[in-house]
């Protein structure tokens, strides 16, 4: 796909693409409802308080990957749409411009990647994707410059980073850490990535990961005839973060460590989570930033 060339001036054609990965290996907590659905506190989700975190770090658009048989249900407590924060919050700023609707976009995975490569970090490389595919189609200037990830499964407090926004939204990568540990040590924190990492991403799953048949064993052409054993066969939906982002280039980057953040990736660490101090201070953000709105529609006319 060749795209229109576009260069980075300043932060007003900056475009920042948050990815908010749903659609994956479900985690231990073996619930009848998606695991994003878990209540961080009273009446706020996990995957409300992920879009929250992406409109916190200035994102311009959001897109959820979401597969089509738990979107309804996760679309229904989201809407369409969040207000910027820092229009509510920062008074000095405050002017009728700065007030925005960030909108939110659902992608569910390719039917061709599901039970064969649809890990959590392919979920990231499949929104990335689309966003490009979509933006493209429209202008080069709604092109996205940078990727901002954010995990339903891990939370720090968002209002740290809303002064990080122009790190955020530069030509480096940004990375948050904890306790100098990122996303390649496996935790479900959140980082910004671009188009050279993007092409390191995807090819690392389709060149480790296997598939139906081994290539140990080709016949007189070179193809492959013999079938892996049920247990190898798709390895690249069981690989973990770090199998996937790894190598990262921490020291040309900007690096965030917030003041305290939280791995929910298993029914442990979510029970650490609660038992904390820091969780009877999380309260759901304001109804003007937070609340189910959905974009009135295009209006037809009537037939007949």
């Amino acid at each position: 796909m060749e795209l229109s060339e576009k260069t980075f001036s300043s932060q007003a054609n900056y475009h920042l693409t948050g990815i908010v990965p749903i659609a994956g290996q479900r985690l231990d907590f073996n619930l009848a409802y998606p695991d994003c659905m878990l209540p961080i506190a009273p009446n706020y989700t996990l995957i409300e308080a992920a879009i929250v975190e992406c409109a916190y770090a200035g994102c311009d658009t959001i897109w959820v990957v979401c597969n089509d048989d738990i979107a309804p249900v996760v679309r229904h407590t989201v809407g369409d749409y969040i207000e910027d924060p820092m229009y509510f919050y920062n008074t000095r700023t405050r002017t009728s411009d700065t007030r925005r609707r960030i909108p939110i976009f659902w992608v569910p995975v390719h039917p061709k990647d599901r039970d064969k490569r649809d890990c959590l970090s392919w979920s990231v490389i499949h929104g990335a994707l689309s966003a490009l595919k979509v933006s493209s189609q429209i202008s080069k200037w709604t092109i996205p410059d940078k990727y901002y990830v954010s995990f339903p499964y891990g939370y720090f407090d968002p209002d740290q980073i809303w002064k990080s926004r122009k790190k955020i939204k530069s030509t480096k990568n940004f990375y948050l850490s904890s306790n100098s540990r990122t996303v390649q040590d496996n935790l479900y924190i959140s980082f910004t990535f671009g188009k050279e990492e993007f092409i390191k991403y995807r090819r690392i799953i389709r060149k480790e990961g296997t598939g139906l048949y081994t290539s140990e064993v080709v016949d007189e052409r070179g193809i492959p005839r013999s079938k892996l054993p049920i247990e190898e066969r798709w390895s690249a939906r069981f690989f973990d973060l770090e199998k996937v982002f790894r190598d990262l280039d921490l020291g040309q980057s900007n690096v965030y460590e917030p003041k305290w953040f939280y791995n929910l990736g298993s029914w442990k660490d979510y029970k650490t989570y609660l038992a904390s101090e820091e969780s009877d201070k999380i309260t759901r953000p304001w109804k003007r930033i937070l609340k189910y709105r959905e974009f009135n529609p295009i209006g037809v006319d009537e037939e007949g």
